[in-house]
C-alpha cells in the first residue's frame, strides 16, 4: 500500500514535465528511507537533469540504503546527460521500483540489468498501465515512428464548426479559446488543410506562449498558401512548414521558401499515402505532438486512417442548421454505428456557456 502511494507520487510529479521534456518522456521520481520521503524530482527540460538525479541531490546521503520509486526505468546511456543508473549505484540505494521499462534502443532493459548487476533490488510493474498512459505519446513515438495525435474541433449544438458561407468567428467563447492556447503552448506542431488556412487566415500561435513553440504545418497539395496569409507573413519568425504534393509548381515552392516557409514534398499516390508520409516525417523529427485544429476532410482522413489518438471538442449552444454547412469529420467515414470510435475514459465539463469533451480514442470490444 505504501509502495503504491509513493509511485503514486512520482507520476504526479513526472506530470509537472509536460510541454518542457519532449521529446524525452515525462518522469517522476521519489526515494524512501524507513518512511519519511528524503527526496523527488521530475525531468523538468529536455536536455536537464533526470527525474532520478535530481531526487537523488535533494536526498544527499540519506539515499544510502533507501527505496527509490521512478516511473520508467532508469537509462544506462551518456546522451545529453550521464547514465542515472550509475548515479544510483554511486549513491547506494538498496531497492529501486520501475512503473514501467523504456523501450527507448539505447535502455530497453539495459537499466534494469545494470542495478541488478550492481546488487540492488529491482522491481517492474508498479501502476504500469498508469505509467503507459502519462507517456503514451512518447511510447507511440518510439514503437510507431509516428507523433501522438490530437484532434481538436469547436462546433455548435447542431454539429456544425462553421455556417454554410464559412463563417466561423467565433463558436465558442473565450474560456473555451483560453484552454486551445494552452494545448497548442505544449504541443511541437499544428496541423491544418489548405482550405481551413485559406478560410480562417490563422495564426495559429499559443497567446499567450506555452513551454514549446509549435511548428505549424498547413497540408497544401499545390502549395498554394498565400504570401499574404498571416501564416507566411509570420514564417521568419514562428516556423511554418507546407506539406506540398509532386504536382505543386517550381515556382510556388520557391515562393513560399523564400518567404521562410519550408517546404516538404510529400510523396504518395493518394491523400492517405501523403498524409502518412507527412506523419512519418514529423516523427523523424521526433515530434511528440500533434494538435490537428482541421477541416473536416483532413480531420476525415486522419480518422480513416486510424491516427487520431485524442480529442478536445468544444460545443457551444448556438444552432445554425444547414446541410451544407460543414462538419468536424468528413472523410470516409464507418458503416456501422458498432464499429463506432469511443473515447476512453472522457471528462465532460462545462466551461462558461460551452460543454467540453476530452479524451483518448480507443475502438469499443467486439460484442458478443
Amino acid at each position: 500500500m505504501l509502495d503504491t502511494r509513493h509511485m503514486r507520487r512520482a507520476l504526479e510529479v513526472a506530470k509537472l514535465g509536460e510541454g518542457s521534456v519532449e521529446p524525452n518522456p515525462m518522469v517522476g521520481c521519489v526515494i524512501v528511507s524507513g518512511d519519511k520521503i528524503v527526496g523527488e524530482g521530475w525531468h523538468r527540460r529536455f536536455g536537464g537533469p533526470h527525474a532520478e538525479v535530481e531526487a537523488l541531490r535533494l536526498a544527499r546521503s540519506d539515499a544510502a540504503g533507501a527505496t527509490m520509486f521512478v516511473t520508467l526505468e532508469p537509462c544506462c546511456h551518456h546522451g545529453k546527460t550521464p547514465p542515472c543508473s550509475e548515479a544510483i549505484i554511486r549513491a547506494g540505494l538498496r531497492r529501486v521500483v520501475i512503473a514501467q521499462r523504456d523501450p527507448f534502443p539505447e535502455v530497453d532493459g539495459g537499466g534494469i540489468a545494470r542495478l541488478e548487476a550492481a546488487g540492488i533490488r529491482v522491481e517492474v510493474g508498479l501502476l504500469e498501465a498508469e505509467a503507459r498512459r502519462l507517456n503514451a505519446p512518447y511510447f507511440k513515438l518510439i514503437e510507431t515512428g509516428r507523433p501522438w495525435v490530437i484532434a481538436k474541433w469547436a462546433m455548435t449544438l447542431c454539429g456544425k464548426t462553421a455556417t454554410r458561407t464559412g463563417a466561423s468567428r467565433w463558436i465558442s467563447n473565450p474560456e473555451s479559446r483560453e484552454i486551445v492556447h494552452a494545448l497548442r503552448g505544449r504541443v511541437d506542431a499544428i496541423l491544418v488543410g489548405a482550405e481551413t488556412a485559406r478560410r480562417d487566415d490563422p495564426l495559429l500561435t499559443a497567446r499567450p506562449p506555452g513551454p514549446r513553440t509549435a511548428i505549424r504545418v498547413v497540408l497544401d497539395s499545390r502549395a498554394s498558401l498565400g504570401s499574404e496569409s498571416r501564416l507566411v507573413a509570420t514564417a521568419r519568425n514562428v516556423p511554418v512548414l507546407v506539406a506540398a504534393g509532386p504536382e505543386a509548381s517550381e515556382a510556388d515552392r520557391r515562393r513560399l521558401a523564400e518567404a521562410g516557409c519550408e517546404v516538404f514534398v510529400c510523396e504518395g499516390d493518394d491523400r492517405a499515402a501523403r498524409l502518412d508520409a507527412l506523419l512519418a516525417e514529423l516523427g523523424r523529427r521526433r515530434l511528440t505532438n500533434v494538435l490537428v485544429e482541421g477541416g473536416g476532410r483532413l480531420l476525415g482522413s486522419l480518422f480513416d486512417a486510424g491516427q487520431v489518438d485524442e480529442v478536445h471538442a468544444f460545443i457551444a449552444p448556438r444552432l445554425i442548421g444547414g446541410a451544407d454547412a460543414p462538419t468536424p469529420i468528413a472523410g470516409v467515414g464507418l458503416a456501422e454505428m458498432s464499429q463506432a470510435l469511443v473515447l476512453d475514459d472522457p471528462v465532460v465539463c462545462q466551461v462558461g456557456s460551452d460543454v467540453y469533451v476530452s479524451g483518448r480514442v480507443c475502438r469499443p470490444s467486439t460484442p458478443a
